[in-house]
């Protein structure tokens, strides 16, 4: 698949917002603590999406009712679905001036109907030509998903039997419908009945 950005600038994908808000105070102590422990944007970005996809539980594997969807608030609740974990690890990248996208999958559940859009991010390296697209969900049993720039290791690859879909477009911002979903949702499962499932 052809990843496509949405703005030809790659500035705009290091920029801050509401909800990748990288220059809050938390953002900058997770940034310097994990600079801390690596020697080059390749270190850091792993680190970075292992910190995110191990330390923060995705709610709904943890049971956390709570509805986190500023990168700063998930650092600091140390919680998220897979949208806000991504905004999360977008954050903690463009801090570190690595160019990071927001991206989308349209899944379905086991019995073939439509399940929440699943968000995850994709990263331009220094000296790559190509983006490559990360999923720190957080693993949990028959989700295997690495940090990796020689073949995607997703929490959930597209199945063309279910007609799943792999949206290539990458965003700089977080589609205006989810983030609609993830500010106005009393609970998670509110989030969940009013995610979309399709963009």
């Amino acid at each position: 698949m052809e990843l496509i950005q949405q703005v030809p600038e790659l500035s705009a994908y290091l920029a801050a917002d509401e909800a990748i808000d990288h220059g809050h105070p938390v953002v900058r102590e997770t940034v310097a603590a994990l600079r801390g422990k690596t020697v080059d944007a390749y270190s850091y970005a792993a680190a970075a999406y292992a910190f995110v996809r191990d330390t923060i539980p995705h709610s709904v594997d943890s049971g956390d009712m709570r509805v986190a969807w500023r990168a700063s608030d998930v650092l600091a609740t140390r919680n998220g679905i897979c949208h806000a974990k991504s905004h999360a690890l977008a954050a903690l990248l463009r801090a570190a001036g690595i160019p990071t996208a927001l991206c989308y999958q349209a899944l379905r559940e086991d019995d073939g109907e439509p399940g929440p859009l699943h968000g995850l991010i994709a990263v331009r390296l220094p000296g790559r030509d190509r983006w490559d697209r990360q999923d720190a969900r957080g693993n949990k049993p028959g989700v295997d998903a690495h940090f990796s720039l020689d073949g995607e290791r997703l929490a959930w690859p597209v199945r063309q039997a279910f007609n799943e879909v792999d949206y290539p477009v990458l965003y700089a911002a977080p589609h205006p419908a989810v983030l609609h979903s993830l500010r106005s949702a009393e609970d998670r499962l509110q989030l969940w009945r009013t995610l979309p499932t399709t963009l």
